[in-house]
């Protein structure tokens, strides 16, 4: 099978990368790194291909990071929606479009900070930038894959983990070992998260089927396993812990200084409370068996 695939470079493309490799898909990568095959900037540019493909696989977009004004908000939509609709349009061009397209998305279209066993048919109510993007980008890939006949699988990861990983996790994990990191109260919160490496096994799976899925694992581990398993691969100590009522007096300090500040009341609310994903549909429709993430996640 004949693939493209965008994002290779990134953190989660890179781990994916090598995975379908080895299952032996020709891979053909186009981004802004010089190990691409062909070096494009998608947000900006309509590549041309001189190649036709089985199967595409889109990873590229703009993440981990808090919109900190309207340019930054406008780079989610110009990176995450743009760049969709540039890589549409140069498979447009081509002379065959491909049997199917996997797009990788987000459990953030849901815009939720806390619940449980949230499901794929939940409303989606992002507000924030990349959540609108990522929402605008699937409903534009629906119309388009319908209209071309393209099959269409949309995976929605949740907090994703691998080796060195970025954002909330890897902010964690350098906390942790610089003695920086506090838990807040108990650290009982439980969080969805997904290994990296099931993402090439899902894809690889939803390129037969097409379908919108939840990924994670089944365990969603509480903040206090997370810590401890960090912990214990940095040969340190368990964080300590801070009170409750602590850490709200210190966010609402945070809601008046700004964001530069370590914590204000959204960041604690999310630290302290639960915000878990129902992974059944992936694991039924797709005969898949996530990994545990506290047995497999190596930080570095």
């Amino acid at each position: 099978m004949k693939m493209l695939m965008t994002g290779a470079s990134g953190f989660l493309g890179s781990i994916v990368y090598k995975i379908l490799d080895k299952l032996n898909y020709d891979i053909t990568t186009v981004g802004i790194s010089d190990t691409d095959n062909i070096y494009c900037n998608l947000s900006t540019t309509v590549p041309k291909f001189d190649e036709n493909f089985d199967c595409v696989i889109h990873m590229a977009g703009k993440a981990h990071s808090f919109a900190k004004g309207s340019k930054e908000s406008s780079d989610f939509f110009r990176v995450n929606l743009g760049g969709t609709i540039n890589l549409l349009k140069s498979l447009e061009q081509s002379n065959k479009l491909p049997i199917s397209f996997v797009f990788i998305s987000s459990v953030a279209v849901y815009g939720k900070i806390s619940g449980e066993n949230i499901k794929e048919n939940h409303p989606l109510n992002g507000t924030d930038p990349y959540a609108l993007s990522k929402i605008q980008a699937e409903h534009y890939l629906e119309r388009w894959c319908s209209k071309n006949k393209v099959k269409l699988g949309v995976l929605r990861p949740s907090l994703i983990a691998g080796k060195n990983p970025p954002g909330n996790l890897g902010a964690m994990i350098n906390g942790i070992e610089e003695g920086k990191y506090f838990r807040i109260g108990q650290g009982s919160a439980r969080k969805s998260i997904l290994m990296a490496e099931d993402i090439a096994i899902l894809i690889s799976k939803v390129i037969e089927k097409g379908g919108i899925f939840n990924v994670c694992d089944d365990n969603h581990p509480s903040f206090a396993e997370l810590e401890e398993t960090i912990a214990k691969q940095l040969n340190k100590k368990a964080p300590g812990s801070i009170p409750y009522i602590v850490a709200k007096c210190a966010a609402l300090v945070g809601d008046l200084l700004g964001n530069n500040f370590p914590i204000n009341s959204n960041k604690l609310k999310k630290i302290t409370t639960s915000l878990t994903f129902s992974n059944e549909r992936a694991k039924q429709e797709l005969d898949w068996k996530p990994l545990d993430v506290l047995e497999n996640f190596q930080i570095k």
